[in-house]
C-alpha cells in the first residue's frame, strides 16, 4: 500500500462526524485536549495516545494472537504462488475449519510481472452465521511483499511481514474464537486478500485480490450483500497509533463506519484509536469501495519505520496491540447498526 499525508479530503467531513468525532475525544481525555476546527478540517492538539490498559485487563487473547504472528512468520516469506503462501493457506484452512468457520478458496491467476508466466492466487472467505443475508466483512491481505524493496541495506532480501501484514490475519485468527458468541444483526465473513502487494519493483502493481473480489462481487452477485467493511493492516506494531484514515473519513457511506468504531474504542478506554486524521492510504479498501461498491474503511497504523525492510519482524509488534484492536473489533461486531 501507499500513503501520504494529505489534506485534501478535509471539505468532505460532515458537521455530525466534526461533532462525534469532538464528543469521541471529550470521552476518551477529558477536556485536556482542545479541539479545533480550522480550514484543514478536524484537528485535534493530542496529548501522547497511550492507554493505561494492560494485557489482562482486555478481554481479547493478544498472547494467542501473537504466537499466530509469530507462527505465520516462522513458515518465511509468504508472497503470491509461493511455497510459503500455499503452507499459510493450509494453515488458516485448517484452523478456521476447525472453529466451525465455512472456509471458501477464491481462485484466480494472474501474469507475474517479470515475465508474464502465469501466477496462481487465491483469496480465501470464511464465513461465519452464513444464513445472514446482511452481512459484514472483515479484511486483512496475506501475501508478504516477495523482498523488502525498501531495505537500504538489502532490498532483495528476506521479508517475513510481522506486522504488514501477519498481524492482521493473526488477530483475525483469535477472532474466530469469539465468533460463536458474536452474533449479532449482521453475517460475518474474513476475507484474506492475495496479491495486495505482489512487486518486485518500487511502484509496482497493488491490490490484485481485491480487485478481483470486487469485481466477482458485482459481475456474480452473492445472496447476501455487504453493509459494511473494514480493512485491518498493520495493526500490531508496538507503538500503536491509529489515525482516521482519510478516505474513509471523506467517502459519505463509510463515515458511519469510523464513526462508530472510533466511538468505540472511546468507550473502551482505547485511547490508541486517535479521533482525526493523519494519512490518505491507497489500500484495498479503495479497490472494494470503487469497484464493489462496498462501504469498506482502512484500519491501519502507516508510521512504522520497518515498513517493508528486513526489520518488520514479530519483535517489533505486541501482544497488547493486538489485544487492544481486537477488542475494539469484537465489541463493534456486537452492536454494529
Amino acid at each position: 500500500m501507499k500513503a501520504r499525508p494529505s489534506v485534501s479530503h478535509a471539505g468532505r467531513f460532515s458537521f455530525q462526524t466534526l461533532l462525534l468525532f469532538a464528543a469521541i475525544v471529550l470521552a476518551c481525555t477529558g477536556l485536556g485536549w482542545i479541539l479545533l476546527f480550522g480550514n484543514r478540517g478536524l484537528n485535534v492538539d493530542a496529548a501522547p495516545a497511550v492507554s493505561s490498559l494492560r494485557l489482562e485487563d482486555i478481554p481479547f487473547n493478544g498472547g494467542r494472537a501473537y504466537e499466530y504472528l509469530k507462527q505465520l512468520c516462522a513458515i518465511g516469506p509468504r508472497p503470491s504462488g509461493s511455497p510459503g503462501m500455499e503452507a499459510q493457506q493450509k494453515l488458516l484452512a485448517e484452523h478456521f475449519k476447525k472453529l466451525h468457520g465455512e472456509v471458501e478458496f477464491q481462485r484466480f491467476r494472474t501474469p507475474h510481472p517479470l515475465d508474464n508466466s502465469p501466477v496462481d492466487m487465491a483469496n480465501i472467505i470464511v464465513h461465519w452465521h452464513p444464513e445472514k443475508s446482511e452481512r459484514i466483512l472483515l479484511c486483512a491481505h496475506y501475501d508478504t511483499l516477495p523482498f523488502p524493496l525498501m531495505d537500504k541495506n538489502n532490498p532483495r532480501g528476506v521479508f517475513v511481514g510481522a506486522n504488514d501484514n501477519a498481524g492482521g490475519v493473526a488477530l483475525l485468527m483469535e477472532l474466530a474464537h469469539e465468533m460463536a458468541r458474536i452474533d449479532g444483526k449482521y453475517g460475518i465473513d474474513f476475507l484474506f486478500l492475495d496479491g495486495e502487494e505482489f512487486m518486485f519493483v518500487p511502484n509496482g502493481r497493488f491490490f490484485l485480490g481485491s480487485e478481483y473480489f470486487a469485481k466477482n462481487y458485482v459481475d456474480k452477485p452473492p445472496k447476501y450483500r455487504y453493509h459494511w467493511g473494514v480493512l485491518l493492516d498493520m495493526i500490531s506494531d508496538k507503538d500503536l497509533q491509529i489515525y482516521a484514515e482519510r478516505y474513509s473519513l471523506g467517502w459519505i457511506d463509510t463515515q458511519p463506519v469510523v464513526e462508530s468504531i472510533w466511538a468505540t474504542a472511546g468507550r473502551l478506554g482505547v485511547r490508541e484509536f486517535i479521533p482525526r486524521p493523519k494519512y490518505e492510504v491507497e489500500d484495498d479498501h479503495i479497490m472494494l469501495h470503487k469497484i464493489g461498491k462496498i462501504p469498506c474503511i482502512d484500519i491501519i497504523d502507516f508510521d512504522y519505520p520497518p515498513w517493508h525492510t528486513r526489520a518488520d519482524t514479530p519483535d517489533k509488534c505486541s501482544a497488547l496491540s493486538l489485544s487492544k484492536v481486537g477488542w475494539v473489533i469484537s465489541e463493534w461486531l456486537k452492536n454494529a447498526k
